[in-house]
């Protein structure tokens, strides 16, 4: 199963996404290519795949993209060949409400889970403590939420990361629940059905 978690900048969805791979086995992160400098804290290959404006061009022109998109003057893009990684184990999206978007429109069978902060005020906090941006750049992000919670309704779930503890577990709660699903447990319980529709061949005493 894909599941693809979104939401504003700074509204915390990395966080979350870290928590249930950490208490989840069997959950992989889908690793996005982006053009946009590394940050010190991040590591190439774990955080992002981090690439130069040309080669992501390159990519996106043989077609390499299930979903890209511009955010703050900088290209994201979930690769097809992430993708491919759902055949092994559950995959986990951290994109944009555009690339979601583009994801729906693409692959039917996934989960979308949207993050909302508590607030805009604490939103804007969150990103001032954060110490990435300038003024002006936290300001654009902002403007940008303003826009993108607009599409809260086109999501499965609705998680406000408001505790993040709790909200990690509706997280993981959300996961656990489509692990219960009849197509993903159809292989575990055949054996089980198979054993009821056996005759019993006991000897009578």
């Amino acid at each position: 199963m894909i599941y693809v978690v979104s939401g504003p900048s700074g509204g915390g969805k990395s966080t979350l996404i870290r928590w249930v791979l950490e208490s989840l086995p069997g959950l992989r992160f889908s690793v996005s290519h982006t053009t946009r400098q590394k940050r010190e804290s991040e590591v190439e290959g774990r955080d992002y795949h981090f690439t130069s404006e040309p080669v992501f061009r390159k990519m996106l022109g043989r077609g390499e993209f299930l979903e890209w998109a511009v955010v703050h003057g900088k290209a994201y893009g979930t690769s097809v060949r992430e993708i491919r990684k759902a055949a092994q184990a559950d995959l986990i999206l951290d994109i944009d409400v555009q690339g979601a978007r583009q994801v729906r429109e693409k692959i039917k069978r996934a989960i979308f889970i949207f993050v909302l902060p508590p607030s805009y005020q604490e939103l804007k906090r969150r990103l001032e403590r954060r110490g990435l941006d300038s003024p002006a750049a936290i300001r654009r992000r902002l403007d940008r939420a303003r826009q993108e919670i607009r599409s809260y309704s086109r999501f499965d779930y609705i998680i406000v990361n408001d505790d993040l503890e709790e909200a990690g577990r509706e997280l993981e709660s959300v996961i656990r629940c489509h692990r219960l699903g009849l197509e993903y447990r159809k292989k575990k319980i055949a054996p089980i059905l198979k054993s009821f529709r056996k005759k019993n061949r006991a000897k009578k005493p």
